[in-house]
């Protein structure tokens, strides 16, 4: 089938490669003078948005003279915070329609979609929903943007990466590369556990296996969707590593969310982030409740040359395996003299804030094979949401 979208950037824009080295772009948080903080917000979108259309052309430029007093207008931090969570929505929405296509409920039926039923019997429902769930947030975000002039955010130009070739899956670029993954499953253990990583504390990661090396979440061509009465251990694998995949990534935007809450001055983008972040921690919660009823198995994968190895999380297993405590562990809060308190965690700069995030995805695997120039322009997005400070007066 030919397809009208490029799968290869030109020649001059270097292929991403190294997770390592990507995530280093993303430098250690820094304050900005207001000065030098319009100035990068500006230099952001000059370079930017000729080629990559991130930003409308519709719209107003970000500078705004110094009128952020003026009605309904909005602090220069509180847009780079919403424009880094509609970019952030916009990746969410590309990987969740992947999903969407191969396993949610309309999706034909498949060894894929079995494996996930293994998971839990509504699975196909909730990727749907979880799929509806972040359309609409990008969609709002860019539309609230735009009701107040500013600039919204289209990452439509960097669809580029090739989809999964089982035949009924359009064959379109997509943002997102759910083929070649190192999912952290330390989130698993960091809500079962008693510490904070607020407070320093690391965390064991609940499947090893899916942390060295690179997985695919889903099936890469038609011989991997398997029989849907008999998925094979290779198929259920894949399915596996979705399932433990939605985990990670809702449990980044329930962080963020509550992160970058604590730097926006109006009242009314507080409410949004509370709302949307809300939701985050909904599908969150729901992911983190399913991933834990994976069969044992173990399966190589010879197209990415790795191992995967999943244990039964149901039955004897200390407390910071154990399948069934889902409701996050009391931990240290605000100050270790201070009693411990369940909550959501981390919610402090340096941890899962916008250069957190967009690292943690980095890690994952989620953009290789993007172009240098998205990963510039997502890695600006967040140094200058994170560079944002809560203005006192409206």
């Amino acid at each position: 089938m030919q397809s009208d979208i490029r799968y290869v950037q030109d020649n001059n824009a270097k292929e991403v490669t190294g997770s390592s080295q990507l995530a280093a772009q993303v430098s250690a948080p820094k304050r900005l003078a207001r000065r030098s903080f319009l100035r990068n917000l500006g230099l952001g979108a000059a370079f930017l948005a000729p080629g990559a259309a991130l930003l409308s052309s519709s719209a107003k430029a970000l500078a705004k003279n110094g009128n952020e007093k003026e009605k309904n207008a909005l602090t220069r931090g509180d847009v780079a915070i919403l424009q880094l969570l509609a970019a952030a929505e916009l990746i969410e929405t590309d990987l969740w329609k992947q999903y969407n296509e191969l396993g949610g409920v309309n999706a034909p039926d498949s060894g894929y979609k079995a494996g996930l039923v293994i998971l839990d019997g509504d699975q196909p429902q909730y990727i749907a929903d979880n799929t509806d769930d972040e359309i609409s947030h990008a969609a709002f975000l860019n539309a609230y943007l735009k009701s107040k002039g500013e600039q919204v955010v289209d990452l439509s130009h960097f669809a580029t990466l090739a989809p999964s070739q089982v035949s009924f899956v359009p064959q379109t670029g997509r943002l997102t590369n759910l083929k070649q993954l190192t999912v952290d499953t330390s989130w698993w253990t960091r809500y079962r556990s008693i510490r904070n990583p607020d407070f320093g504390a690391t965390f064991a990661n609940a499947v090893p296996s899916l942390h060295s090396g690179q997985h695919t979440a889903v099936p890469r061509n038609n011989a991997e969707l398997g029989d849907p009465n008999n998925p094979s251990d290779h198929v259920k694998a894949i399915a596996f590593t979705a399932g433990f995949h939605f985990g990670f990534i809702e449990q980044g935007g329930t962080s963020l969310y509550a992160t970058l809450a604590q730097k926006v001055t109006s009242l009314e983008v507080l409410r949004i982030l509370l709302s949307i972040g809300g939701s985050e921690i909904m599908h969150f919660q729901t992911w983190q409740d399913k991933a834990g009823n994976a069969t044992p198995l173990t399966d190589f994968d010879p197209i990415n040359n790795s191992r995967v190895t999943f244990k039964d999380l149901t039955t004897g297993q200390p407390e910071t395996l154990q399948a069934n405590l889902i409701m996050p562990e009391p931990c240290e809060f605000i100050s270790p003299n201070l009693p411990p308190c369940a909550i959501i965690r981390p919610t402090g700069p340096g941890q899962l804030d916008a250069r957190g995030a967009i690292n943690s995805f980095i890690e994952d695997g989620l953009f290789r094979g993007q172009s240098s120039q998205f990963m510039q322009l997502i890695t600006s997005l967040a140094r200058t949401a994170d560079a944002a400070e809560r203005e006192d007066g409206d």
